[in-house]
């Protein structure tokens, strides 16, 4: 090296942050009396990659016996750090998910869906990217291959072409943007600043943490998805809001 050269500046290592030993299960719940205390037993038995888990129930105002069936959940299961919260009036999953967001405690949150849809036996692919320290966020995909029953047509093609306008705002490459089951370190969560009160919190996670420049995995997933007359809420209103909101979260506010 001749003498007029710099030196070069010496290598910053990457700040590292301490593993995750916490998960605190998100369960935003409305209407969901034939199914939550099922979902529930299978979240307390489901392996959770070694870390400590709690969760923490938000009923948003449902009209039928799910509080109380929680409540039943608490008696017969003393030893589940269980927390209910309730919404005086039904806000949508989005308020629910950040009312359980703001109780949460765990290094690590899940968002877990309060029918039988998703299965708390996908936990350990969720978390493992998250638990060896690679991804700030990891999205389960109905489309890489897991198990799935079979529903309708028209949903699959306006999720997929959902996920693909979602892809080319945010430059991800994502196969299910929609999908119910996103886990996330809580730092990560909280700091996205969570505005959506209904289902558009899907696109509004993807395009903050796109915006974050977050580290995001995906990993199959298995899903028995319900029909309308077995509970599903999520409808066609929906997807052409999701329309709207993927730009206006990756760009605004």
């Amino acid at each position: 090296m001749s003498n007029d050269q710099a030196p070069l500046p010496p290598h910053k290592a990457p700040e590292l942050r301490p593993l995750p030993k916490t998960l605190s299960v998100l369960m935003p719940v409305y209407n969901e009396e034939p199914t939550v205390y099922e979902i529930l037993k299978r979240v307390v038995l489901a392996p959770v990659s070694g870390l400590e888990r709690d969760i923490v129930v938000c009923d948003d105002a449902s009209r039928d016996k799910t509080t109380a069936e929680v409540e039943r959940f608490q008696r017969d299961h003393p030893e589940a750090r269980l927390s209910l919260i309730r919404h005086e009036r039904n806000q949508g999953k989005g308020s629910a998910v950040r009312s359980a967001l703001d109780h949460a405690r765990g290094d690590v949150v899940i968002i877990q869906d309060g029918d039988l849809e998703y299965d708390p036996k996908d936990y350990p692919l969720l978390l493992a990217p998250l638990v060896d320290g690679r991804a700030d966020a990891v999205f389960g995909s109905r489309f890489l291959g897991g198990p799935h029953r079979v529903l309708y047509f028209w949903h699959y093609v306006i999720n997929r072409f959902l996920t693909l306008l979602s892809n080319l705002v945010t430059n991800y490459n994502l196969t299910d943007m929609e999908v119910g089951y996103k886990a996330l370190r809580r730092d990560v969560a909280t700091s996205l600043k969570l505005r959506a009160r209904r289902f558009e919190i899907e696109p509004e996670i993807t395009a903050k943490l796109a915006r974050g420049k977050y580290k995001l995995y995906e990993v199959p997933i298995s899903y028995s998805g319900r029909s309308y007359e077995e509970g599903k809420k999520i409808g066609w209103r929906d997807g052409v809001a999701a329309l709207f909101y993927i730009f206006r979260f990756r760009f605004g506010r």
